[in-house]
């Protein structure tokens, strides 16, 4: 049989994916490592297409503030500039002999007025310079409102803070084996009636025509009450399963991706949170069993998750376990 056609026919397909069939159409994976979906728009101008609000408050960290800190320094610079064009003699109260250390008085003018800190030493003459003044004042009460807003956005938004595995894995489960894959929260939140969902995209060939085929996965526990330490997904490989009779040899050879969807309450904020990733097949360790990450204290009166070991797994022989439910199926 074609590695391609190696799926399991009584698998049950899924078709309100919302991704296409077509594999010539299909550019690498699905779904990215950090959960957004792998699409590129195109047909409008990036003005369009583009959320600022969104991508301002899902940037990272670092380069949002590097992003708030270079407007900050540019828009400066641009005034500075304008006031030096307009002549430093029209802002009263500079001080400065060279050409450097009067822009640089303006710049540090333009930072005063632009943040309506206004020490007063330097003010500005004439209609122009004052006009000017004026003008960098508003800019100023609008981009602080707007970084206002973003900041607090950023901080008030409910966020998942869950961490996935690097790799999902091929692991013994009771009898047989099971795929599995590991989340774990990563901050001191609360989330309860934590749902997971797992979906399988894999390449075959159907009716001579190559296509993508999606299947549900099911799980042993799909919820569980209260999500404060790790949570291992698992789903038993059974002839049910899309994955009956693959090898370690399938999984590297063939095409396919398995996307995660994890929905949680957020008790703190009242709201649902959401997180999703994905595993392609080339992610997958095959024959290795996770470690445990939590334990108590030495005092005993403590449990300690280490996030260190989220991905932490060791060799493990699934092959016996196989063999016995392939028999247990065939007798």
């Amino acid at each position: 049989m074609s590695l391609l056609r190696k799926f399991n026919t009584k698998a049950k397909t899924e078709i309100n994916t919302g991704f296409g069939v077509n594999t010539s159409d299909y550019g690498g994976r699905f779904v990215n490592k950090d959960g957004q979906a792998n699409v590129e728009k195109r047909g409008v101008n990036i003005f369009e297409r583009i959320s600022w609000y969104h991508s301002m408050l899902a940037m990272p960290r670092w380069k949002f503030l590097f992003l708030i800190f270079a407007f900050y320094i540019v828009v400066n610079i641009f005034f500075a500039g304008v006031y030096y064009f307009i002549g430093v003699e029209h802002l009263d109260g500079m001080k400065a002999a060279s050409e450097p250390e009067k822009f640089l008085q303006a710049f540090f003018f333009s930072a005063q007025t632009v943040t309506t800190v206004g020490y007063g030493h330097i003010s500005p003459s004439g209609t122009l310079a004052s006009a000017v003044a004026a003008f960098e004042a508003l800019v100023g009460l609008l981009s602080l409102a707007l970084a206002t807003g973003l900041l607090y956005g950023r901080f008030s938004k409910p966020t998942a803070y869950l961490k996935f595995s690097e790799n999902a894995i091929i692991a013994p489960y009771k009898d047989i084996s099971a795929l599995m894959l590991r989340i774990a929260p990563f901050k001191n939140t609360t989330l309860t009636d934590a749902e997971a969902k797992l979906t399988v995209g894999m390449v075959v060939e159907e009716n001579g025509k190559m296509t993508n085929k999606f299947f549900p996965l099911e799980l042993e526990f799909s919820k569980v009450n209260a999500l404060t330490l790790s949570w291992t997904i698992v789903h038993p490989i059974t002839e049910d399963s899309p994955f009956y009779n693959f090898t370690k040899e399938d999984f590297e050879n063939a095409q396919g991706e398995i996307m995660v969807f994890i929905k949680a309450f957020d008790d703190m904020f009242s709201n649902t949170v959401v997180a999703r990733s994905s595993y392609t097949f080339k992610e997958i360790v095959y024959g290795v069993k996770y470690i445990p990450m939590y334990h108590r204290n030495n005092e005993a009166d403590t449990t300690v998750l280490d996030l260190e070991k989220l991905n932490s797994f060791i060799k493990a022989d699934i092959a016996v376990a196989s063999n016995t439910f392939n028999k247990a199926v065939n007798s």
